[in-house]
C-alpha cells in the first residue's frame, strides 16, 4: 500500500493563496530540520509512483527518511516549497518552473532532471491529426507554458504555424496560418483528458494522460519528441536547499540505474528517463 498523503485541488485553491502569508515555525521545520523526513511534494502520476519506489525500494538503505504528499494542481507544490511547508518537490519542467518564479516572486530551483512525459494529442473521433474536420475544437492547457507546448506540437505536425520565436510562450494569439480553422478550448491541464467526449481532439500532459488511462506510446495521434526536448520533470527545492544531505541523496536515487529499469518497465516509453 502506497503511504502517501492526498490532497485534493478543491482544498489546496483556497489554501494555495494564503501559503505565503500564513507559514508558521512548526511548516518552516519541514524544510530547515535536516534531521527530520525529507518531505517531498509530486503530481500523483507518475511522480508519486517513483518517489514511492524510492521509498520502499532504495531509501531505507541509503539513510533517507523520504514522505510522499500528492498534490493534483501545479501550484501548491512551488507555494509549499517557498515556504517551507514541504522540503522539496517534483511535478514540473524548467520552463514551467522559470515562468512560476517569475510571476510569483518565488525562489524555486532546479536539482536534478528526472524524466520527460511527452505531450500529446489524443481523439475520440479521429484516429489520425489529419483527419481533424475544419473548424474542429481543439483543448489546450491554458497554463503558460503548457499552452505553448501544446501549439508548438500541432505546429511541428503541420496543423498551424506560429509566429518565429515565440517558444513555450506561444498562445492563439500567435497563430499565422491555421489551414484547419481550428478552434481552441482553454482548459485546467489536468481537465484536458475529461474533455475528450466534448471536443474533437485534445493536447494532454503525460502524466494526466497516464491517470486517465491513455497510453502516450500507443494512443497518441502525434506525439512529443524526446530528442532535445527541455521539458523534462525535475526535482526541485527554495534557493539555499541545494546542499540539504537528505535532497543530494534523493536527486542521487531517482537518478540511479534501479530508478531508470524502474520508468521503463512500468511506463513502456509513456515516461522517459531524462538520465
Amino acid at each position: 500500500m502506497r503511504n502517501t498523503a492526498k490532497i485534493t485541488t478543491a482544498v489546496l485553491a483556497a489554501g494555495a493563496l494564503t501559503l505565503g502569508l500564513t507559514a508558521c515555525g512548526s511548516e518552516q521545520d519541514a524544510a530547515s530540520d535536516t534531521s527530520g523526513p525529507l518531505i517531498v511534494a509530486a503530481s500523483p502520476v507518475p511522480h508519486a509512483e517513483i518517489l514511492t519506489f524510492v521509498k520502499d525500494n532504495l531509501a531505507e538503505k541509503a539513510g533517507l527518511d523520504l514522505e510522499v504528499k500528492e498534490f493534483t494542481d501545479y501550484v501548491t507544490p512551488n507555494t509549499a516549497t517557498e515556504d517551507g511547508s514541504v522540503g522539496a518537490n517534483f511535478f514540473q519542467t524548467q520552463p514551467y518552473l522559470d515562468d512560476f518564479n517569475k510571476k510569483n516572486g518565488t525562489h524555486v530551483v532546479s536539482v536534478v532532471d528526472v524524466h520527460l512525459e511527452p505531450l500529446g494529442l489524443y481523439s475520440h473521433k479521429v484516429e489520425k491529426a489529419g483527419e481533424l474536420k475544419s473548424g474542429a475544437t481543439v483543448a489546450i492547457p491554458n497554463d503558460t507554458v503548457n499552452e505553448g507546448r501544446a501549439l508548438q506540437l500541432l505546429a511541428a505536425n503541420g496543423l498551424l504555424t506560429l509566429k518565429d520565436g515565440v517558444g513555450t510562450a506561444a498562445t492563439p494569439a500567435d497563430i499565422t496560418k491555421n489551414p484547419k480553422d481550428l478552434k481552441f478550448k482553454e482548459l485546467e491541464a489536468a481537465q484536458t483528458p475529461r474533455s475528450l467526449d466534448d471536443v474533437d481532439a485534445a493536447v494532454v500532459n503525460g502524466n494526466y494522460a497516464i491517470e486517465a488511462d491513455l497510453k502516450p506510446a500507443q494512443d497518441a495521434l502525434v506525439l512529443e519528441s524526446a530528442k532535445g526536448n527541455p521539458n523534462s520533470n525535475l526535482l526541485a527545492v527554495k534557493e539555499g536547499n541545494e546542499d540539504d544531505p537528505r535532497v543530494k541523496k534523493l536527486a542521487e536515487l531517482l537518478t540511479s540505474p534501479e530508478v531508470k529499469k524502474f520508468i521503463e518497465d512500468k511506463y513502456a516509453g509513456s515516461v522517459l528517463a531524462s538520465f
